[in-house]
């Protein structure tokens, strides 16, 4: 299925319901989101940036945005909690290995140290325990690989516009099941990087005008003396 075709598919459930019960982060279609005009060329330059071949999307939903970077040339793995997004994947994207995968627990060992890059995209911001997301980075890197994660930006001006606009509710989606429970700044998510052994490489933000971005993007590898992961 090429990326037009994708593109014309309706938006899948979650990305369009501001209320949603269910079990599970839900998936129904194939199709890429809205968000992935802005993220995908944000996280292609990281990877060109970082000479990646082998490239793990921890948590890739339905596969679309992996899918997109194997057409550009990377060999893609996609892992992800939800079941149906991994059906929908394997079956629209078979030429590409997906699995299901806790976030808590350990990656399988025929993924570990195996990739040149781990790409997060809009995942961190939907974990409790967001520290789970590096430590299966960790395990999936080879020695020096590239850790990429985007989430949604929250800074001063774009908090007051939010505020201003009455957009609280459209933007945090507290009535949808597996939504975003965790908001950073630049500040907090470097800090995280940091205090998991990342040294940050990159910054960026992305969407809008940098003050009202709807993402940030960051790129770190692993530190080298105290304080950096052994793999």
């Amino acid at each position: 299925m090429n990326t037009a075709s994708i593109q014309q598919e309706v938006v899948a459930t979650t990305d369009a319901s501001l209320s949603l019960h269910a079990g599970e982060f839900v998936w129904n279609t194939p199709s890429t989101t809205p968000a992935h005009e802005y993220l995908l060329p944000a996280v292609q330059k990281c990877l060109w940036r970082a000479q990646a071949r082998t490239v793990l999307d921890l948590g890739c939903g339905n596969g679309a945005l992996t899918a997109a970077l194997h057409r550009d040339g990377f060999m893609m793995t996609g892992t992800d909690v939800s079941e149906s997004g991994i059906r929908i994947a394997s079956r629209h994207f078979p030429e590409i290995p997906f699995a299901h995968a806790e976030m808590s627990a350990p990656l399988p060992r025929h993924l570990r140290q195996r990739f040149d890059a781990v790409i997060a995209v809009e995942v961190i911001e939907h974990l409790l325990l967001p520290r789970l997301l590096f430590e299966r980075a960790k395990e999936a890197l080879r020695p020096g690989g590239s850790l990429i994660v985007t989430t949604p930006f929250h800074g001063y001006w774009k908090n007051l516009a939010l505020a201003l606009t009455n957009k609280f509710d459209t933007h945090w989606h507290p009535l949808r099941d597996f939504g975003h429970v965790k908001f950073f700044s630049i500040e907090t998510l470097a800090q995280l990087f940091r205090e998991q052994g990342f040294q940050i490489e990159h910054s960026t933000r992305v969407g809008r005008v940098p003050a009202l971005a709807k993402s940030m993007v960051l790129q770190g590898t692993p530190a080298s003396g105290p304080g950096g992961f052994q793999p």
